[in-house]
């Protein structure tokens, strides 16, 4: 197309190139947005005040409602429309306010601007989700975990939604909605909510191969984090990033978690589902609130153009990932979240992330999910909010000025000056005008990557191999992850109705990964796995790896005991200094400890003070804390003892494989509590400083592995 004299010259005019660096820039425009009801009149939407909110507008005080009640009717039908459709999937979600602040490194890999100053802090929201489940579903089943990222940087909104984990099930986007139809509830029923143990789900990955590796790292403790601080996250396909001279890299996104990785186990999984289903947002919001930030490193898998071939499998693979011992993760940044939403609905539920919203600097690659994602998301957040105007919902809202010419459109919020709304034009001047493509302050351009290609309905032959990083996820795990894996495996086919398709996963998907996996699985179902892996070679596919440490969640344990939250069990008569003592050490290591007593009443010490439970023993269960410490005082102790919840509070927690102290009379409920004395992780003394370099020893490690055969016995 010819250039236009009105509208070329506005192409090298000085465009608005402002900054908005400060990391809480995002906060201040969403101020405008913010309502305090405090001291206010009760009003209606068109501001007439409201004297009587308690009765509709009445022909008689028994007669009918009239309906000239504008009031009512304004109330009721609002209230009628007060919710959205829910998403397909990632309908349960909770999220934070935080920032991003890039790393040196950054700079060298991509021109985008969030990574070009060290100072800067770049706004962000995050949510954390369920896949399977709808808004009311539990938060600790056993499903993928959403971790989307949306940066308000200063050339528009860059979102990076992945999972924690860092592959997925199906290799063509074509094949998405089927796969969403197997894993939600069943048609007929309803029926499982939040969950992955039925027939459908399990009849579609049994007859797909390439889902093998997902479905393995859905089967491990991946699918429970114990804290959204302690999941990892990965942006699941193969990106591209552009540097100043115009180069491109493959890169895969990581966020690793500063605090380590750490996972619930299975028990304690389905315990939460009832005692408190709300577990991982709340223990997000506590943190928040209290000033204990949450915070991740954003890294990088860096791959030369050049070398985009040299590996066993495509990186364009959306089931594959790239192992770390073959590309190391460079960091480039740390993200940390800070602060709660003021209203879900407005900030949580509205938010809409999409893949295709990148900045200049970022750009994709040909993962053929990756394509079909950039297609579906915005199509499904035209729907679910309302129509095309969905970006001007403050929490969607980029901080940099946005001007173009889409005008109109349901819940449009702008209120555009000028009579141009096309270009090119010469009414408004020729603007808003483009800008040129350039190293810094520049407009988007789509890499020019160069393709030859015939137009088919086909898949590379470089996709065919299925089960070879399922093999090297298997080979990675401890042994006690692998215990949980096909304790996994073994659960979720006992769920599963039509005994072929548990003979499918058993005969025909698990003897590819590993035979002893098969033999296990098969043993509980009693089904006989074939003697050697029924796959055609290139199904099997090969890996150079045989084990990768960075697929092992206990491979990133953290040195401290920073943000563990300890329960110390107390009645009357309990060794108040003790307490005081133990809670004084374990918040000088990052630690807190929780006072939980048989009622909320306050606890009468030896030293005739009192203290103020922080919760009773039913009402903050072992399973949402990490340690269990039952302090001294013979009269403490007894009570204690001689309820039923106390002791169950500490087997429970035995079971869980989490650590266990006591002080003085303590070793009385250990023995009443059936936990014999020495064991490992549980540890005796007369005072705070007899016991608590062990007890903190223990507590680093989260939990106690090598008590885990014994444990098992436990009746709780």
């Amino acid at each position: 197309m010819a250039n236009n004299p009105y509208t070329e010259s506005n192409r090298n005019a000085a465009h608005n190139t402002e900054r908005h660096s400060n990391g809480d820039s995002k906060s201040e425009r969403l101020q405008a947005y913010r309502s305090d009801a405090e001291g206010h009149d009760l009003r209606t939407n068109q501001g007439t005040r409201i004297a009587d909110n308690h009765n509709s507008l009445k022909a008689g005080e028994r007669g009918p409602t009239l309906l000239e009640d504008f009031i009512f009717r304004e109330k009721m039908n609002h209230f009628d429309h007060e919710r959205i459709p829910e998403r397909i999937v990632h309908a349960r979600g909770a999220a934070a306010h935080g920032y991003f602040q890039p790393y040196e490194a950054a700079a060298q890999y991509s021109r985008a601007a969030l990574f070009k100053d060290t100072g800067q802090r770049t706004p962000v929201f995050v949510r954390f989700s369920t896949v399977q489940g709808g808004r009311g579903s539990n938060d600790t089943v056993r499903d993928v975990r959403g971790f989307a990222v949306k940066f308000y940087t200063d050339e528009g909104n860059w979102d990076l939604v992945g999972n924690n984990m860092p592959v997925f099930f199906i290799q063509d986007a074509m094949k998405f909605p089927d796969f969403v139809h197997a894993v939600k509830p069943e048609p007929h029923n309803e029926i499982p909510q939040g969950q992955s143990a039925h027939d459908t789900l399990w009849d579609f990955v049994s007859l797909m191969p390439e889902s093998a590796h997902m479905v393995l790292w859905t089967m491990s403790d991946r699918a429970f984090p114990r804290h959204y601080r302690y999941m990892e996250g990965f942006g699941v396909h193969t990106f591209r990033l552009i540097d100043r001279a115009g180069k491109a890299r493959f890169v895969k996104f990581h966020w690793k978690p500063l605090a380590g990785t750490h996972s619930l186990i299975w028990d304690e999984a389905q315990k939460l589902w009832g005692r408190d289903p709300d577990f991982n947002r709340r223990e997000m919001w506590d943190d928040i609130e209290n000033g204990d930030p949450l915070e991740w490193e954003l890294g990088i898998q860096v791959v030369e153009e050049g070398d985009e071939h040299t590996f066993d499998f495509d990186i364009l693979d959306p089931t594959k990932l790239i192992p770390e011992e073959q590309v190391p993760v460079t960091p480039i940044g740390k993200m940390v979240l800070d602060r709660n939403p003021d209203n879900y609905f407005a900030e949580t539920e509205q938010v809409a992330f999409n893949p295709g919203n990148v900045v200049p600097g970022i750009d994709f690659s040909n993962d053929p999910l990756l394509q079909g994602r950039l297609f579906s998301y915005l199509d499904t957040q035209m729907l679910r909010l309302g129509g095309p105007n969905f970006h001007e919902i403050p929490i969607n809202q980029p901080v940099c000025p946005f001007h173009n010419h889409q005008r109109d459109a349901p819940h449009r919020q702008t209120i555009n000056k000028g009579q141009a709304s096309y270009e090119p034009n010469s009414i408004d001047g020729g603007w808003p005008s483009e800008t040129p493509p350039a190293p810094e302050d520049g407009g988007f351009e789509s890499y020019q990557e160069r393709i030859d290609a015939h137009k088919v309905r086909a898949r590379s032959e470089s996709f065919g191999d299925h089960y070879s990083q399922a093999r090297l996820f298997w080979h990675s795990q401890s042994d006690v992850e692998q215990e949980h894996i096909i304790a996994a495996y073994a659960f979720e086919l006992s769920k599963v109705e039509r005994p072929w398709i548990r003979e499918r996963v058993i005969q025909q998907i698990l003897p590819n990964i590993d035979m002893e996996l098969a033999r296990r699985v098969g043993e509980v179902h009693g089904i006989k796995p074939p003697d050697q892996p029924p796959a055609v070679k290139e199904e099997l596919g090969k890996s150079a790896l045989k084990a990768s440490a960075a697929l092992s969640l206990l491979h990133r344990q953290q040195p401290d005991i920073r943000y563990r939250k300890v329960a110390v069990l107390a009645a009357d008569g309990v060794d108040g200094e003790q307490i005081e003592a133990l809670q004084k050490q374990l918040k000088q290591d990052g630690a807190t400890g929780l006072i939980i007593a048989p009622s909320m009443a306050p606890v009468k010490t030896l030293q005739g003070s009192s203290l103020t439970p922080d919760a009773m023993l039913n009402g903050l269960p072992s399973v949402t804390l990490d340690a269990v410490v039952v302090a001294g005082g013979a009269d403490s102790v007894k009570t204690l003892t001689g309820s039923g919840l106390g002791l169950y509070y500490v087997q429970e927690a035995y079971k869980h494989l989490k650590p266990i102290a006591g002080m003085g009379d303590a070793s009385n409920m250990l023995d009443a509590a059936g936990i014999s004395v020495p064991d490992e992780g549980v540890v005796l003394g007369d005072s705070v400083n007899g016991i608590y370099a062990d007890f903190r020893e223990a507590l680093r490690g989260h939990r106690v592995w090598s008590r885990d055969a014994r444990a098992n016995q436990m009746p709780a």
